[in-house]
């Protein structure tokens, strides 16, 4: 799996396990007492349930960007209002009606300087609520990371002990069977070797939640670099976008204003045609960048492709290990089956 070079640093602080952890949780397994099998690892496990819960409960989906577009073509009817004036369009079509004065023209800019400054305060809503919800994403990877360095522990442990209690605790029980061949000793020995084969799915299980933890990762950062691109989106708008758009219409304004003291109608018109050219210059080229930046996508096809290539890997994997741990179980019960028989002619010889 390909992680973010963060993740991969995590990691490799959990490989450097600790030692006295692991000697501490080894101490309170007992593979004859199913209550201490049954809770080794349950308390990790469980505090990755409730994480999972928690992220829905911090991190609530909400369609922002749609929010933020509806903010932002709302103020451009507004300002398309405003530039519009009887059957002529265009911030200068004013210039060619008698009758618009200029106190006409300052309410309809007064009415756009609203709704300017209601999208501006949407968006910074928009902003610091992202901030938040960025901001708690750190904190939650920081809990993910401290389930993940348990359950590691707990299977380090786990592992340590199982092959301990099959070298030795199972092995000398196998040799006292093999050498006094009572029921009991046999029946005493399959009993450990059941029990080893109990605890072997109890650290599957394990290794499961570790897995999902280690899923968790890199989808929260993914979240986060999401709201991330969202906020540098927002914060583009109201320190260029937003800007621009308002300083036209002040230009379009101050332009009206100026029109009583233009004495020929062939300079007006010439002052006209100049600036409409550079404000429609202004806005193709603000409104491409605009256009740009709402095409693209939030999370590139690359990205889903290489999450979706993760996670078949990583079910493939586990698929593999369940079915070697099978495998593997089918042929110890075979093992034993085979030496029950031996067990069982012998003791017919013998008599």
């Amino acid at each position: 799996m390909d992680l973010p070079e963060e993740i991969k640093k995590d990691l490799t602080n959990v490989e450097q396990l600790e030692r006295p952890k692991i000697e501490e949780l080894k101490k309170e397994l007992d593979f004859e007492d199913s209550s201490s099998v049954l809770k080794f690892g349950s308390a990790a496990q469980n505090n990755i349930a409730k994480f999972s819960d928690s992220i829905l409960q911090n991190v609530k989906t909400r369609d922002v960007q749609s929010e933020i577009g509806k903010d932002l073509t709302d103020l451009a009817i507004t300002i398309k209002d405003f530039d519009e004036d009887g059957e002529k369009k265009g911030a200068f079509s004013i210039f060619k009606k008698a009758k618009s004065s200029v106190d006409k023209l300052a309410i309809k800019y007064e009415s756009v300087e609203k709704t300017i400054d209601r999208v501006v305060s949407s968006l910074e809503n928009h902003e610091r609520q992202l901030m938040k919800d960025v901001a708690v994403l750190d904190q939650i990877y920081e809990k993910n990371f401290e389930y993940f360095k348990d359950l590691s522990h707990y299977i380090a442990a786990g592992e340590e002990k199982l092959e301990e209690y099959k070298n030795t605790t199972i092995e000398e029980q196998r040799k006292i069977a093999l050498t006094e061949g009572t029921q009991l000793e046999i029946q005493k020995l399959n009993d450990m070797e059941n029990h080893a084969n109990r605890f072997e799915k109890k650290l599957h299980d394990l290794k499961l939640s570790k897995t999902i933890s280690l899923q968790m990762a890199p989808q929260i950062r993914l979240i986060q670099n999401n709201n991330t691109t969202l906020i540098e989106k927002i914060q583009s708008s109201i320190v260029n976008s937003i800007p621009l758009w308002k300083n036209q219409i002040v230009i379009s304004l101050g332009i009206h204003n100026s029109q009583k003291a233009l004495k020929a109608q062939k300079e007006i018109t010439d002052m006209t045609n100049e600036l409409l050219m550079k404000n429609s210059e202004m806005l193709k080229q603000g409104s491409l960048e605009i256009a740009r930046e709402a095409e693209k996508s939030i999370v590139s096809t690359e990205t889903l492709k290489k999450t979706n290539e993760n996670l078949i890997a990583t079910i493939n994997g586990v698929l593999e290990i369940q079915k070697k741990g099978s495998e593997e179980r089918r042929l110890a019960e075979n093992e034993i089956q085979r030496i029950e028989e031996e067990l069982k002619r012998a003791l017919l010889d013998a008599r």
